[in-house]
């Protein structure tokens, strides 16, 4: 008992002890920097919220002033997709073409010389590395020309992926578009591979950086 006592004496003591002013000082600003950097996130999560929310009103405007496409986007990777794009435009003999990074021009060209396309209506931008490369290299020079609508080309495996980052980067620019599937037998692509790309292109919204070292082959 006495032993007890004595124990819990010196327990009582040390909780009384006077707690250093710098210890108190310290704990203090941690909490207005632990405070500062909840705020922060929270405003930096609200203006995320507030300029992506803009891009539906955009894509609608951009809807309503040009309700048909004005031009072609292909996105290159194989020759079926300058195939069927020839062909397409076959349709539509008003528009011009863009194929951003496709197959070679001397391996392009002759694909749309075939339908009748004289070179002068088609585009072969190079500038691209990925599919989100492929928006944010035109998305200026759709600017500059004022096209408000376009029709987008790309594999139908692909077009997921293509057309969430496609709302974020035309959208943003106030471009809409209009998806045209390539028919394939290809399995479609993983929603990681569609996440990574969304975030990529969130980061070029913000920062006009596009994380190209994140383009990496993902299953």
């Amino acid at each position: 008992m006495a032993d007890l006592w004595q124990l819990t004496s010196s327990q009582l003591a040390i909780d009384t002890l006077p707690i250093p002013p710098d210890m108190i000082m310290r704990s203090k600003v941690l909490r207005v920097k632990n405070k500062r950097i909840r705020l922060l996130g929270l405003a930096s999560a609200a203006c995320l919220l507030v300029l992506l929310s803009a891009i539906p009103v955009r894509l609608l405007i951009a809807h309503i002033q040009a309700p048909q496409p004005q031009a072609i986007l292909t996105l290159g990777s194989w020759s079926d997709r300058e195939y069927f794009t020839a062909q397409f435009a076959t349709a539509h003999p008003d528009l011009e073409i863009w194929v951003s990074t496709g197959t070679p021009p001397e391996n392009a060209r002759p694909i749309f010389r075939a339908f009748n396309i004289p070179d002068s209506r088609v585009h072969l931008d190079r500038r691209a590395v990925d599919t989100v490369t492929n928006f944010t290299t035109l998305v200026a020079d759709f600017k500059q020309r004022r096209i408000q609508h376009l029709y987008l080309i790309t594999s139908d495996y692909h077009m997921m992926r293509a057309k969430a980052i496609a709302t974020i980067i035309l959208g943003s620019a106030g471009i809409a578009f209009t998806p045209v599937a390539v028919p394939s037998d290809a399995p479609p692509e993983s929603w990681l591979r569609i996440l990574r790309d969304i975030g990529r292109a969130i980061l070029w919204f913000f920062t006009g950086r596009t994380g190209a070292s994140l383009g990496e082959e993902l299953p």
